[in-house]
């Protein structure tokens, strides 16, 4: 009986002492950031108590700082359902905008606000309200791509952080793991690579980076190599030796000789507490773009940049300040020129990580979301162009891929423009005095565009006819010669003669269009009269209605660079000759001085008032008949030889 006693008593201590061992085992897991093994060990104390504070917390937080945020609600909720507090609403927040729920997580940030006082802590809600509220603004920065999952590249496990360099695309992969990262039970993870052509990816060959060996037992991340080639600069850490880093750090390895270096610690890390990773080198390899949690930043991590010193090394990092960096996380740099890509989780985004481009638009800096077609609910980051910024990789967990992150490919589909082609049907002509225009053979017809650039020309055919064809929406100038011809410019424009892309049915649209040029005979001394130039009573000033009409002489007079004219002006007879005379050759000076001023040199052009000397009608009668006498005119004088 004693011993049967004992015996349960035993028991029931070892029950006891398995209790009260838990938890600690559990807390000393989550100190060490074993967090998937710290959710293993909470969860036993849940399925008997599913109202334990302490475990719902460590389980919450396990999944929050192992980037399973949205895995962490239910947990929040159960603290929050013993005592709200800001903290916990606030990653109740996040982790409904990290599944897209945006109308809860407004709320949780709305509740937030009720259970703090503090000014910096209520503007840290208010930024997260605003970014739920900007979500339905963001639009697609480039509208037509299209992303797909790489899916025989991809495995069940992690890849992510593609890059290429001199046809190989390098990316990180927990493929052929020799072991668990305690973090978040996925396997370690490696580097690898495989031959590429631009998003042709080799998936039959994939091999472990030849250049250095991976390394057992803690994470290899994410690579970049300078343009040349030469330099290898990748994430090292979470080892499970003791006596190793205490944190994720960049090395570095250096092409010398025939080989690669073994890689060595960065001093750019500049404390082994430091977490370092996700390098970027710039287009030039003269700055080094990476991300870390250093102490002065704004958050979580933010993205540093460090110049290239005398030595080889990168030294003086600089944060890249708080229009890129925020209260959330920064990572993932991508330098392209004037443009600058990275990952967020603090700037406005449809749920974790979001891909955003930092741009100067006017002299200001504008961050943009690439929208809903690059990014997701779930992490996109690591965006590559291997032909920017039409093509390349990004990473992405989103929902439907092979495995945790995969590597996604995108490209540009913009749909190839309907085409348009405008065709000019030309037709050179010849006026005849008091008949119809008649057909102008063998006439030259120079084209111009926009900038009067010349762009082609023809002579008309026996029929006084030719075609050009023309671009849509543009503007030219013809210039029609024909020697014993006045040379005579047309300007024309297709613009709004074509219909607009989104109403064209055929993939090739022609459009016929016609125009006439009428050229007159060139000949010297003929009299030539300019229709519609009137004076006021017993006036010589240009009034506006004549001027266009003398513009029409200018511009023959431009097209006509070698000859010169006599202008006159004529006068009725219902006056005396000597005052006709005089109101005529002041008449014809104001005209010849309008001219002069529209920039044709004065040396071509001579003013004669003939007064009533030279009258078309005899004894005129009617005010018709004296307004056919009054008439400004002109003739060609001199025919320069070029």
């Amino acid at each position: 009986m004693m011993k049967n006693c004992f015996l349960c008593f035993f028991l029931i201590s070892l029950v006891l002492g398995a209790c009260t061992s838990l938890p600690q085992k559990g807390k000393s897991q989550f100190a060490a950031g074993e967090y998937q093994m710290a959710i293993g060990t909470f969860s036993k104390i849940l399925a008997d108590n599913p109202e334990d504070a302490d475990a719902n917390y460590y389980v919450a937080e396990s999944f929050r700082l192992s980037n399973r945020i949205e895995d962490a609600l239910p947990y929040y909720d159960k603290l929050l359902e013993e005592e709200g507090s800001f903290e916990n609403y606030m990653k109740k927040a996040k982790s409904l905008h990290d599944q897209g729920d945006y109308e809860a997580a407004a709320a949780a940030y709305k509740e937030a606000k009720e259970h703090t006082s503090s000014d910096s802590l209520l503007a840290l809600a208010d930024r997260g309200s605003q970014n739920i509220a900007q979500i339905e603004s963001i639009t697609d920065y480039w509208p037509y791509h299209e992303l797909q999952n790489y899916e025989l590249l991809n495995t069940s496990g992690i890849d992510y952080a593609p890059v290429v360099s001199e046809n190989f695309l390098y990316f990180t992969s927990s493929r052929g793991a020799s072991g668990a990262y305690p973090a978040t039970g996925q396997g370690y993870t490696k580097l690898y690579r495989t031959r590429a052509d631009g998003i042709k990816v080799d998936v039959q060959n994939v091999q472990a980076l030849p250049e250095f060996r991976n390394e057992e037992g803690l994470n290899q991340g994410a690579i970049t190599i300078s343009p040349d080639g030469n330099t290898i600069i990748y994430a090292r850490g979470n080892s499970t030796n003791k006596n190793d880093l205490p944190e994720v750090n960049l090395f570095v390895s250096y092409f010398r000789g025939a080989s690669f270096t073994d890689p060595i610690w960065m001093p750019v890390n500049e404390e082994e507490t430091y977490w370092n990773s996700t390098p970027a080198f710039s287009p030039d390899g003269e700055v080094l773009y990476f991300a870390s949690n250093r102490p002065g930043g704004y958050g979580g991590t933010d993205l540093y940049k460090a110049t290239k010193l005398a030595n080889g090394d990168f030294g003086n990092a600089q944060n890249l300040g708080p229009e890129i960096n925020t209260a959330g996380n920064e990572m993932f740099p991508r330098p392209m020129g004037e443009k600058f890509f990275f990952a967020s989780d603090g700037h406005p985004g449809f749920g974790k990580l979001d891909l955003f481009v930092a741009e100067t638009i006017d002299g200001n800096r504008t961050i943009k979301n690439l929208g809903k077609n690059i990014n997701s609910v779930g992490d996109d980051f690591g965006i590559f162009f291997t032909n920017f910024p039409k093509e390349g990789f990004l990473t992405s967990n989103r929902e439907g891929g092979i495995g945790d992150d995969d590597i996604y490919y995108f490209e540009d589909k913009t749909p190839k423009p309907k085409v348009v082609n405008v065709f000019l049907n030309v037709k050179t002509l010849q006026n005849i005095p008091d008949k119809d225009p008649v057909t102008l053979p063998r006439t030259r017809v120079a084209l111009y565009d926009g900038e009067k650039k010349s762009i082609g020309g023809d002579f008309s055919n026996d029929d006084g006819k030719l075609r050009f064809q023309l671009e849509p929406n543009a503007d030219f100038t013809m210039i029609a010669s024909k020697n014993g011809y006045f040379t005579k410019s047309i300007s024309y424009s297709t613009v709004g003669k074509t219909p607009a892309q989104e109403d064209l049915i055929q993939d090739v649209t022609n459009i016929v269009l016609d125009t006439t040029i009428v050229l007159e005979k060139l000949e010297l001394e003929k009299a030539i009269v300019l229709e519609n130039i009137y004076y006021d009573l017993d006036k010589a000033d240009i009034r506006p209605d004549a001027a266009l009409e003398l513009d029409k002489l200018v511009k023959i007079l431009q097209d006509n660079p070698e000859i010169k004219i006599e202008l006159s002006s004529h006068t009725d007879a219902r006056a005396s000759d000597e005052y006709n005379r005089d109101l005529s050759q002041r008449r014809a000076e104001s005209a010849v001085n309008y001219i002069v001023s529209q920039g044709i040199d004065k040396d071509r052009l001579v003013a004669k008032g003939y007064g009533e000397d030279r009258l078309i009608i005899e004894n005129a009668q009617t005010e018709e008949e004296h307004q056919i006498n009054r008439r400004t005119e002109f003739k060609v004088t001199e025919i320069e030889e070029n």
